[in-house]
């Protein structure tokens, strides 16, 4: 059983910068994908961004594209979401997302095996 746990998140103002980070409590055998999704109210759940096992292939959203980047440390079972250039409509709660061998596409598809419990984002204008 794995825990994905999220921190990071917060208050920011528009043009800035948040580091989220993931933490995978818990072994996972195998290789795994990890990655992003994100909520606004009112809206449905969206695909952010994942990251391989191997770190060697990454898959952006296009509206973050350029803007966020997605990255992988192993020696802590880690992902991170840098989000540099922040917009109000960045605003919402970002969920940890993994799948047991499972490409980084197939993760943006929604097929995870483990989801956390969120952390807020927020932008102002």
């Amino acid at each position: 059983q794995v825990r994905l746990v999220e921190s990071g998140g917060g208050l920011a103002e528009a043009g800035g910068s948040l580091r989220l980070s993931c933490e995978a409590a818990g072994r996972i055998f195998g290789s795994y994908s990890m990655g992003w999704f994100r909520q606004a109210p009112g809206k449905e759940r969206e695909f952010v961004a994942a990251v391989t096992w191997s770190g060697g292939s990454t898959y952006y959203t296009d509206s973050v594209k350029g803007r966020f980047t997605i990255s992988r440390e192993y020696a802590k079972n880690t992902v991170y979401l840098q989000m540099n250039s922040l917009k109000p409509e960045d605003t919402a709660v970002y969920y940890c997302v993994a799948g047991i061998q499972t490409t980084a596409q197939a993760l943006g598809a929604g097929r995870a095996d483990y989801w956390g419990q969120g952390t807020q984002v927020t932008v102002s204008s």
